[in-house]
């Protein structure tokens, strides 16, 4: 957890949301400045907060608007503090809650050094890994209409269809398959839908990897270097890591991919585990699926993944794996180095 600690003349606490913001401006004595209801205009932000332009810090939590408030602090040299919601609520909680005591928590914290700081992604790379997440929320959505059409296979416990339906090729023909006429309409629902949910997919996939590797060409190659992470996926980690120097330890990186559970104890005791929701859910389903594709084609990855499952089982062995295989990207991408695979099966 990271906290701002640098000092201003002025805090000002940000309540966000959609079309109105809450504002609480602090001195450095804690006395209350300004605490007002605005609309959530960039007009009507610089005119509060005009007094005390030259000497102030801002602060919202990271919630679904930040990103137009940070890009105006950003074009008006105004320092910017992203506050990490869940961080917050735990440090700052209360028995009432309403957006004057939101803001006025936020502009406290703020100007106690104790604002937990999210981490403030770069406008210019912003959108491409927002198209990037949307991508892989269409492929949920693709594979829960080809998980659908088994699922309603064994409902009616008929054979089993007995071919990948992933595979357009494959689903030709699939609805005759089951012989009521409501259910064949369901089916071929489904099947209509993931053909529509293919084009969309294409369409996207191409338009980002013509676009997105502009960003940074070396890291690109280096990430695909590593077997089994192909285009798609190494823009996925690319836009998801975005500067691996703003993680000082790869603990501090592979904990950020959700890769390590985190010990409770108090008094000597140990109380299980907690906080393994805490990160970056998209890298943590990058490097899943990184650990699956890696054992694909490749023989010695297949014997040491072997190893692994003799002494873990497979379903650890592959958490084990993608443990690893984010490690060893933290180190590549620091010290600017190919995967190395047989360096990687005898560590």
């Amino acid at each position: 957890m990271r906290f701002y600690t640098q000092q201003h003349p002025f805090y000002c606490g940000i309540d966000l949301h959609a079309r109105t913001m809450y504002l609480c401006i602090l001195d450095q004595a804690g006395e209350t400045l300004l605490h007002r209801n605005m609309p959530a205009t960039p007009e009507a932000l610089l005119k509060a907060i005009t007094p005390y332009r030259e000497q102030i810090v801002l602060a919202a939590e990271c919630m679904l608007t930040w990103y137009w408030l940070a890009d105006l602090c950003a074009d008006h040299g105004i320092p910017f503090v992203l506050g990490h919601a869940l961080y917050m609520k735990a440090i700052h909680g209360g028995k009432a809650k309403n957006d004057k005591i939101d803001a006025q928590k936020i502009a406290v914290l703020l100007r106690g050094g104790m604002l937990p700081q999210a981490y403030v992604y770069p406008a210019e790379m912003r959108a491409t890994r927002d198209l990037l997440r949307r991508r892989l929320h269409l492929t949920r959505k693709r594979a829960e209409l080809l998980a659908h059409i088994q699922n309603t296979n064994s409902q009616y416990n008929l054979p089993e269809i007995g071919k990948k339906l992933a595979y357009k090729a494959n689903r030709e023909g699939v609805e005759e398959h089951f012989p009521d006429p409501s259910v064949r309409k369901t089916v071929e629902v489904d099947v209509s839908l993931i053909d529509h949910y293919d084009q969309l997919l294409g369409e996207v996939e191409l338009y980002i990897t013509r676009t997105a590797k502009a960003h940074d060409v070396q890291t690109f190659s280096r990430l695909q270097s590593v077997p089994g992470i192909g285009p798609i996926l190494a823009l996925v980690l690319l836009y998801e890591i975005q500067d691996i120097a703003r993680f000082p330890r790869v603990q501090d990186f592979v904990s950020y991919c959700r890769l390590v559970k985190c010990a409770k104890e108090s008094g000597g005791k140990r109380l299980g585990t907690s906080g393994k929701k805490i990160g970056n859910a998209h890298l943590r389903w990058a490097f899943a699926e990184a650990a699956v594709l890696f054992l694909r084609q490749n023989q010695l990855g297949k014997e040491y993944f072997t190893k692994l499952e003799h002494k873990h089982g497979k379903a650890k062995a592959l958490t084990v794996l993608a443990h690893k295989l984010a490690r060893a990207v933290y180190y590549m991408l620091t010290r600017q180095q190919a995967f190395d695979l047989n360096r990687f099966v005898t560590a």
